[in-house]
């Protein structure tokens, strides 16, 4: 009885201090890979707990997967929850990824002060460094915010300034903002995803082209007409991975370009192509993905290429600077190699 109750004090001590797990609320499989990589890196500590949000399908099988893997040890893939994960006083650290989300916002504003770790949510990453720096309130590129959203957002961005934040990130920050990151007194940490370039991955697709599939489309911001006709156009059979928000009725316009052939696996870009050959390349409209898997593949020699997205492709909702920031990581773009055949 007595070992008991000294356990349960010395764990109660333990928490007191900031011992206890980190807790980790994760919204998209690159989220999740982000908080599995930054336990890899010893960033939080020896025990991690994850607790994706439930009702998302990419990231159910996003789960599935890692757990198929092994996760590193240490780390627990807890069951998805409709119920944000919130910082605790007995965390070591709480990790998320959408800091532009309301309810991350709430949670970072009424949540006691504590070590906090931002993993990437795509480009979201950049504008929220941009946003940190210039303190402004974090508010996402489009749409119209009313005072309570903007006042929420300028809380949140002063509760981050003023927490031991860290943010891990396999993107390329331009070095002028990394410096400004840096002299607010945050904390800016890069990686490589070193824990997935080290596991077993499955066979990749036969084809020599793959392409990854765009939100674009479906967010509005270019035509749909466009892209389908460079898809026809490609000239080559191409593997084509979709992306976890295209619309299913646009997919089935895809599946019936003869030469491409749709693999539909769920789980990210970064998990399904990591262990691509030499002689295969990848083209991308602008997306984190591009950046990541360039991360990943090019000890392997293998070009992942930008589309250069054409004027006539945008619509009237891609203002000119939302069209910025999605081209800021389109280097190396994607020219074809029979131009008057495969035209973008």
């Amino acid at each position: 009885m007595n070992v008991s109750l000294r356990g349960v004090e010395i764990r109660r001590r333990r928490h007191a201090a900031g011992q206890g797990p980190a807790v980790a609320w994760v919204e998209s499989p690159l989220q999740m890979l982000g908080v599995v990589e930054a336990h890899h890196a010893g960033l939080l500590g020896p025990a991690t707990r994850v607790v994706p949000r439930a009702g998302l399908p990419a990231l159910r099988l996003t789960r599935r997967e890692l757990a198929r893997l092994g996760p590193p040890e240490g780390l627990e893939l807890a069951e998805p929850s409709e119920r944000l994960a919130r910082p605790g006083r007995g965390s070591r650290a709480w990790v998320a990824g959408d800091a532009f989300s309301g309810r991350v916002q709430l949670a970072l504003v009424t949540a006691p002060s504590g070590p906090t770790v931002l993993v990437d949510d795509g480009l979201a990453t950049i504008r929220l460094l941009e946003l940190l720096v210039a303190r402004r309130p974090l508010l996402r590129a489009r749409g119209t915010p009313g005072l309570g959203r903007r006042a929420l957002g300028a809380a949140a961005a002063f509760r981050l300034r003023t927490r031991e934040l860290t943010v891990f990130t396999a993107l390329p920050v331009p070095a002028g903002l990394a410096e400004a990151v840096e002299g607010a007194g945050m904390r800016l940490v890069r990686h490589d995803f070193a824990w997935l370039r080290a596991q077993p991955a499955d066979l990749p697709p036969p084809e020599r082209t793959i392409v990854l599939g765009t939100s674009l489309v479906r967010n509005g911001l270019i035509r749909r007409d466009r892209y389908l006709r460079w898809l026809e156009r490609i000239g080559e059979p191409v593997a084509y991975f979709p992306h976890r928000r295209e619309d299913p009725r646009d997919l089935d316009r895809v599946r019936r370009i003869r030469g491409l052939t749709v693999y539909d696996t769920g789980a990210p870009a970064e998990m399904t192509l990591r262990d691509l050959r030499p002689d295969q390349r990848v083209l991308s409209l602008p997306s984190t993905a591009v950046t990541s898997l360039r991360v990943l593949l090019s000890a392997r020699g293998v070009p992942v290429e930008t589309v250069d997205v054409p004027e006539d492709w945008w619509t009237a909702s891609a203002v000119p600077s939302l069209r910025s920031h999605l081209q800021l990581f389109a280097h190396q773009p994607y020219r074809p190699r029979h131009p008057g055949k495969v035209a973008p």
